[in-house]
């Protein structure tokens, strides 16, 4: 019988005898019952709450402890293990010893009982003595944390509670000032004995304090699992562990000055200047500078760090070795930037910078990603670069690669993307294998109160969600500090999870150098203003134990003092900045040997989209059993193939698996994008008899084909998005798109879009192809169903309304250049397809926003032919009319001009009222960057025809706005004074109508009006 067989039969067997009253007052659940009444268990009730409590982890400790050491147990409890382990059935393990007999019938049994005391009696006090020692032992090492010395200030509880649990207490324990001395057997559940297997009570105590009431704080037993318990307990516990020898003491003063000076180096050159600068954490640049030298001892030599402005310039010069004259030149704002972008403010920058690792003499990578002030909105970010890293190496355990992510206290507790984040952390396609995060705690949020400003007690408590351990840790402590990121750099690279570290520590200035945080928190501040800096207090620790002289202390206050002015020479000969020069994610050789104003082809061999279509839709072979309605489709799909004719579907998978044979990578993630919210895609097939086993179909095409990643999502969009974008920026040979369940739910992650997506290039030179592909259309499904708000990407475009760019052959190459990101609503698939297969083909990488359809999706008039697609054939921005208006040019009295799916309303409609000759129809499938030559030449192919624009949102919505002044650029421009008509629905608050009925009466408005040519 295995191990965890024997426990659960253990714990099988422990229920019914607690509920009979045979386990009786010695058992006691550790850290649990602290109430005196509770010490036994007299009831049913009572007995049931421990067993629906923590009973599992309680017996499993026991079990654990006793078959290490058998007499570390009570007797009782041995006697029933050695049952159970006889193979004894559930109630007849247990014997019933003499001094446990309730007066029921039962069988006596006499034996000695273990003396668990030495020169104790052997009586029942003893064992419950005995027992409450052990449960002493537990409260430390889950609630030492509570009473731990962790603010430097020493005027706050970080727990936001100042009473000491009731579990600390000897008195709760029914234990005296006398039985201090006495000695006690060590459970195997602790490591405070060392070698030794007993000790006093009072030493006991004092050692659990020295562990976990001091200046560290641990929170750990809420994790439920008992290896990873047990490997935390011995590496705080065992006595001795936490020591520094001469040359580590030194190396974390010199870091120390490092921190310190450069802060007070810009404070004295930019007194006047905002900087977010690290004065009264500064403990957190020697701990960083661990977690890289530990980690990168470990194997890891990749480091993608992510982290709100304060402190920045000083990660950015001390942990990644920015040149100082390049952070410097950012003070000075009169040099202007030599490349493209409107920059950002110093503290908002990211960098990528490879350097040696002195430490431990290996070559690292250490990017900082670019972040606003939207301060944890970079989380999920780091994360899909960290793992987008990963795929490229091969990294499959993420031993080579990692992410640090640094937060503050309010911001941790707060935004509600920290949460979303930690709950990608052990999703299959989304782990990166073990974070490192790092709050700086300042025990306050601008200038909100933690008791303001959360409901947990800690900022951390977030994080236990996903059973981190979380370390806290007074910032003034430095060795204590550096320990800790010690373990947790074991951590992470041992059990490839996440971990917090919490330094609790204060702001020396307000929320920036010119705020006066003395309005509203005074007590704080004049505190704050005695308080020596944690350099000074550790430096006179060195110098007292002799590890440092006064002398050697002022030399290296020196030494960098010296480095800070050189660098500051420097930086006064620099007659520019370089936007480049602050790139998370440079894409070496990229650009290089690239036609930048090169128009690519995108269509691809007849013989490659039959060979892919034929793959796709075969089922696979074998015992694999697919449900009966996926049969017909890819039934269907087959005679589509066959018939040179693909849908919306089939158009998709065509572009992905042509660019996977190409080699190149394609990630498509989202809610339910497996199968497709609206049951097209399909994906992924399921066996309909064997849980866990699916196909991918495009994994399968060809033997040298790059890897294809579908991946339904957690029920996020702003990790989700930011996650993808991350993934995205790694590498610019990925196809990276993250689908919305609707276009409608993409607001919940308009941070990511407005911050990153819409203006990284502008801000931070950063490009990035990612895809969002965004569920658009009015079908009558209520107002959160219907619009991806089509006209807040619009407005985020960077093109002027009012500029007909000068025409030639590199127009459109040129405004792809020029713009932020393409906004497009396709009708066909085939001009699905070329977008997909344009956004890699391109010289260059702009986000792609598509209004993706619905209906559409098995509409047969929205098909495409093979002729759209193969080689010859490209993307169209717009689809000019084709049928009798466009022979009739002259005779036509109205051009339309649409977007997306209303186009098959207006065509069907048309038909009915018998226009066709009369009406042209233009779609214009890229809104942005808006084609003015092509519409240009519309408007003179029909010299006598109104001009009216037709869509299905609502006047405030949609592209009407947009399209609106631009089209009267055109007009201007060919100097055509012409009326340009609406044809909607009416402004409204709410995206569209809840009710059927008045959704098809709207339509019917619509199409009147648009037809209307009188």
């Amino acid at each position: 019988m295995s191990m965890m067989h024997r426990l659960q039969t253990v714990i099988a067997q422990v229920r019914p005898l607690a509920v009979r009253r045979h386990i009786g007052s010695p058992v006691r659940i550790l850290g649990y019952n602290s109430h005196e009444h509770n010490r036994s268990y007299a009831s049913q009730a009572a007995a049931e709450s421990f067993l629906n409590g923590n009973s599992s982890t309680y017996v499993e400790e026991m079990y654990l402890s006793w078959q290490k050491e058998p007499t570390s147990v009570h007797k009782s409890w041995d006697v029933f293990f050695r049952q159970t382990a006889g193979g004894a059935l559930p109630g007849q393990a247990y014997i019933r010893p003499p001094t446990l007999n309730y007066g029921s019938p039962g069988v006596q049994v006499s034996y000695p009982v273990h003396a668990v005391a030495q020169g104790a009696p052997v009586d029942e006090k003893t064992i419950e003595d005995h027992l409450s020692v052990q449960s002493i032992i537990r409260s430390y090492q889950t609630r030492g944390h509570n009473v731990a010395k962790l603010d430097p200030l020493e005027i706050a509880d970080a727990d936001l509670d100042s009473e000491t649990p009731r579990e600390l207490m000897l008195t709760n324990y029914n234990l005296e000032e006398e039985d201090l001395d006495r000695v006690f057997r060590l459970p195997a559940t602790t490591y405070i004995g060392g070698q030794e297997s007993q000790l006093q009570l009072r030493e006991i105590i004092r050692r659990l304090e020295q562990v976990y009431c001091q200046h560290i704080g641990v929170e750990f037993m809420f994790i439920n699992n008992l290896e990873q318990t047990d490997w935390i307990r011995k590496r705080f516990e065992t006595p001795g562990i936490m020591q520094f020898n001469s040359e580590e003491k030194r190396l974390i003063m010199a870091r120390l000055i490092r921190s310190t000076r450069i802060e007070e180096f810009l404070a004295r050159k930019w007194s006047s200047e905002k900087r977010f600068g690290l004065e009264g954490c500064e403990v957190l640049i020697p701990a960083m500078k661990t977690i890289i030298d530990s980690c990168s001892a470990q194997g890891v030599d990749s480091f993608a760090i992510g982290m709100p402005h304060r402190g920045r310039l000083n990660v950015l010069g001390n942990v990644c070795r920015k040149p100082l004259e390049k952070i410097i030149c950012q003070f000075d704002s009169k040099l202007e930037a030599a490349d493209e972008g409107s920059g950002d403010v110093k503290y908002h920058l990211g960098m990528c910078h490879e350097r040696l690792n002195r430490v431990t003499n290996k070559n690292i990578k250490i990017a900082v990603v670019a972040n606003p002030s939207h301060l944890e909105a970079v989380d999920p970010i780091v994360q899909g670069k960290v793992r987008a890293e990963q795929f490229l190496r091969g990294d499959r355990d993420g031993k080579k690669v990692m992410s640090i992510l640094l937060h503050g206290d309010a911001a941790f507790s707060g935004q509600g993307v920290v949460y979303e984040t930690f709950h990608l952390s052990d999703l299959p396609a989304y782990t990166t294998h073990g974070t490192i995060h790092i709050v700086v705690n300042n025990q306050i949020g601008f200038t909100t109160d933690p008791r303001f400003s959360r409901s947990s007690p800690y900022c951390t408590d977030v994080a236990r969600v996903v059973n981190a351990p979380i370390f806290h840790v007074n910032g003034d402590d430095p060795e204590a500090a550096i320990y800790v990121c010690k373990v947790a750099s074991e951590w992470r690279q041992t059990f490839g999870k996440d971990v917090v570290i919490d330094l609790v520590s204060y702001r020396r200035n307000g929320h920036n150098e010119i705020d006066e945080p003395m309005f509203t928190q005074p007590l704080m501040y004049k505190k704050i203003t005695k308080q020596p800096t944690v350099i000074a207090k550790y430096a006179e620790k060195l110098i007292n134990e002799g590890v440092v002289t006064q002398q050697e202390y002022e030399e290296e206050v020196a030494k960098y003092d010296k480095i800070c002015e050189e660098a500051y020479v420097l930086a006064k000969k620099e007659t520019a900045v370089s936007n480049k020069d602050w790139l998370d994610s440079p894409w070496t050789g990229f650009f290089e040997g690239r036609d930048p104003m090169k128009l690519p082809s995108t269509g691809i061999s007849e013989d490659t989209l039959r060979d892919i279509g034929v793959k796709f839709s075969t089922p696979p072979g074998g015992d694999f059993t697919i449900h009966g309605g996926l049969k017909r489709a890819l039934k269907s799909r087959n005679e589509m193939v066959a018939n040179r004719t693909v849908d919306w579907a089939l158009g998709e998978a065509l572009a992905f698996g042509s660019l996977l044979k190409e080699g190149i990578h394609v990630r498509l993630s989202g809610q339910d994008v497996e199968r497709g919210t609206f049951s097209h895609r399909h994906h992924v097939l399921h066996d309909q008899n064997q849980d866990k086993r699916w196909a991918v179909p495009l994994n399968n095409l060809y033997p040298d084909q790059a890897k294809y990643t579908v991946c339904n999502s957690s029920l996020s969009e702003y990790g989700v998005l930011g996650f993808e974008l991350g993934y995205s920026m790694a590498n610019p040979n990925f196809l990276v798109i993250w689908e919305a369940q609707f276009g409608d739910f993409a607001n919940t992650a308009q941070c990511i879009i407005d911050q990153f997506i819409s203006s990284g290039q502008a801000k931070w030179i950063r490009q990035s192809g990612v895809v969002l592909l965004l569920p658009h259309g009015y079908e009558g499904m209520g107002p959160e169903h219907s619009s991806a708000r089509l006209e807040r990407f619009l407005q985020s475009s960077n093109d002027d309304s009012e500029y007909f760019p000068p025409e030639g052959p590199n127009f459109e190459i040129q405004q792809l250049h020029e713009i932020n990101w393409f906004v497009c609503n396709f009708t066909t698939p085939a001009n699905f397809f070329h977008a997909m297969r344009r956004q890699i083909a391109l010289p260059f990488r702009k986000p792609l926003i598509v209004m993706t359809p619905k209906s559409l999706l098995r509409l047969p008039e929205a098909r495409s032919s093979f002729d759209d697609m193969v080689e010859g054939s490209t993307f169209k921005r717009i689809i000019p009319e084709a049928g009798i208006a466009a022979e009739n040019a002259d005779t036509v009295k109205k051009v339309i001009f649409c977007t997306g799916k209303i186009y098959y309303e207006l065509v069907k409609e048309r038909q009915k009222k018998n226009l066709d000759s009369e009406l042209a129809i233009t779609r214009v499938e890229q809104i942005s960057p808006f084609p003015f030559d092509l519409i240009k030449a519309e408007v003179l192919k029909y010299p006598n025809a109104r001009l009216c624009w037709a869509q299905e949102e609502h006047k405030n919505m949609g592209a009407w706005q947009y399209v609106e002044p631009r089209l009267r650029t055109v007009l201007r421009k060919v100097n055509v004074d012409k009326e340009i008509e609406y044809a909607g629905r009416y402004a409204q608050a709410a995206a569209a109508t809840g009710n059927k009925h008045m959704h098809l009466v709207e339509l019917s408005q619509l199409l009147d009006q648009t037809m209307d040519i009188h």
